[in-house]
């Protein structure tokens, strides 16, 4: 009796730990900070829906890949385009060294501005290049691989840092004439309690 008393307690610590550490995985949140010469843009990542999206794009800001390239396509009620360290659009390459393919999630959809997406050639051909909308873009659903959108916290910077990159001049080539620059990008795991 004693023995099978000590085995159920056993037990039952190993399913309150279990529960804790997966909770535990389950309440981290991870931000990708953009530092711009126009501002700060905080977006909220979806590993969980896009996690080789993810994982590309939180490598390449933590080897420092992004800081110092420009967003080097911005089109007016579309999006901003950024992530190619030639400044081309024809430039950059994931963490693997070949193109990766897309994640298409049921669900997440181009509804609203502030949707932060893999850039690509045509399906399966993501790299490092990424844009992030400034209002929605139906037409795109099922062609990009949405990992992301602007953090509800610091949303008003957030959103005033897009619009001043989205309305900057451009060129015949939706260039901007003023390098609109991303000086510095990190990421934050920010823990998040559960009630």
């Amino acid at each position: 009796m004693k023995v099978s008393i000590l085995f159920l307690f056993k037990i039952l610590s190993l399913f309150i730990l279990l529960e804790y550490s997966l909770n535990a995985e389950d309440s981290k949140k991870i931000q990708a900070i953009l530092e711009t010469t126009a501002g700060k843009i905080t977006l909220d990542l979806f590993p969980q829906v896009a996690p080789k999206a993810v994982e590309n794009f939180v490598t390449h800001i933590n080897n420092g890949y992004y800081n110092g390239t420009i967003f080097h396509r911005t089109i007016r009620k579309f999006m901003i385009q950024g992530g190619d360290p030639t400044g081309t659009g024809r430039g950059g390459e994931s963490i693997w060294g070949q193109d990766f393919e897309d994640e298409i999630v049921q669900g997440y959809t181009f509804d609203k501005a502030g949707i932060l997406a893999m850039a690509n050639a045509g399906a399966n051909t993501n790299g490092s290049q990424f844009f992030i909308t400034t209002t929605k873009t139906p037409h795109l659903n099922g062609l990009h691989t949405i990992f992301g959108e602007i953090s509800k916290e610091n949303q008003e910077e957030s959103f005033k840092t897009l619009r001043k990159i989205e309305y900057t001049p451009t060129n015949t080539q939706d260039k901007p004439l003023k390098e609109q620059k991303i000086i510095k990008a990190y990421i934050l795991q920010i823990n998040i309690k559960k009630n």
